[in-house]
């Protein structure tokens, strides 16, 4: 399916709101996806396109970062950018000097992959790859001085979704939803006995139901949705399984991992509603979780607090010690 002058719009005004808040916000990204500046972190050591899959691709590279602070290994984030799945090199961009800074600051090593975008392949390639990326940091964590008893995901926008439905999914190699037959792990990369289990997720404004994303005031865009493009033009009146296997509420049970969860309340791009189905559906199944609802939040807009960041990070480590 071909994007529609609607959907390049959308994809346009992100990436336009995103240098704006760079100006702005001197470089901390306030939008999260989209970041002109580059922000100055501090670390031991750095890895960049490192390819976690074992092939040639750019879409299957990442980077490392190692906190200032040397230790003998280090607990890790996989902190994934958003871009309604649009692209496949966006780690650059990852909210680095707001996320990534606060999480090597606490000591935690971090991961930024690239995964393949829409228009690369449909889902589930996209978790596929997330996938591989977890089982990568087992399989290199020598190397990496990963502390590997401690793997979490995080992300923003899109990035939340695939965050938060690795953590869900944890465990599950394969799912029937409905109609549709998933296969949720996949086969890339040379770590395939790895396990692709996680201990803890963060979801950043991330669309959680694709099954309902008109539960709020937002963007609307038909049948030409990023999450219609994901799935190859599905509509979701005809095809309403193939969303739900999008969906990340779809797989929650008792015993995924704790997720924590930020959303603005005037996010008009994906729904603050979205994130408050998430927060409690977790609770009510009896999964660890916290919720931040934003009054004045947008789609990363006035999201990265001092006050937030910590409680991101308070909440990882809290997972830590359980």
């Amino acid at each position: 399916m071909k994007l529609t002058i609607k959907t390049v719009i959308f994809a346009m005004a992100m990436m336009t709101s995103g240098s704006m808040m760079a100006q702005f916000g001197g470089g901390f990204g306030g939008f999260g996806g989209f970041q002109v500046q580059q922000p100055q972190i501090e670390t031991s050591q750095q890895w960049k396109d490192v390819n976690y899959a074992g092939d040639d691709q750019a879409y299957h590279t990442c980077d490392i970062y190692l906190p200032k602070k040397e230790a003998e290994k280090y607990p890790v984030v996989i902190h994934i950018y958003g871009s309604a799945w649009f692209s496949n090199n966006g780690k650059n961009s990852a909210d680095i000097g707001t996320i990534v800074k606060s999480l090597l600051d606490a000591g935690y090593a971090v991961v930024l992959p690239n995964h393949r975008s829409s228009s690369d392949a449909k889902w589930p390639a996209q978790i596929h790859d997330i996938k591989a990326v977890v089982r990568f940091v087992r399989g290199e964590a020598k190397k990496y001085k990963f502390d590997t008893s401690f793997i979490a995901t995080s992300g923003f926008s899109s990035g939340g979704h695939l965050s938060s439905i690795t953590a869900t999914t944890s465990g599950t190699k394969t799912a029937k939803v409905g109609t549709v037959e998933i296969d949720l792990e996949g086969n890339l990369g040379n770590y395939t006995k790895e396990s692709s289990m996680v201990n803890a997720a963060c979801d950043w404004s991330g669309p959680v139901d694709l099954t309902d994303m008109d539960c709020g005031e937002h963007m609307s865009f038909g049948e030409t949705s990023p999450e219609a493009i994901l799935l190859g033009g599905a509509k979701l009146s005809d095809e309403p399984d193939k969303f739900r296997s999008l969906t990340a509420l779809t797989y929650v049970d008792k015993n995924d991992p704790p997720i924590i969860i930020f959303h603005g309340e005037k996010d008009n791009v994906v729904p603050c509603c979205q994130g408050k189905k998430f927060y409690e559906l977790l609770k009510a199944t009896g999964v660890k979780t916290e919720a931040t609802f934003v009054p004045e939040g947008g789609h990363g807009m006035g999201m990265y607090s001092e006050e937030n960041l910590k409680k991101m990070v308070d909440f990882l480590n809290a997972a830590r010690k359980k």
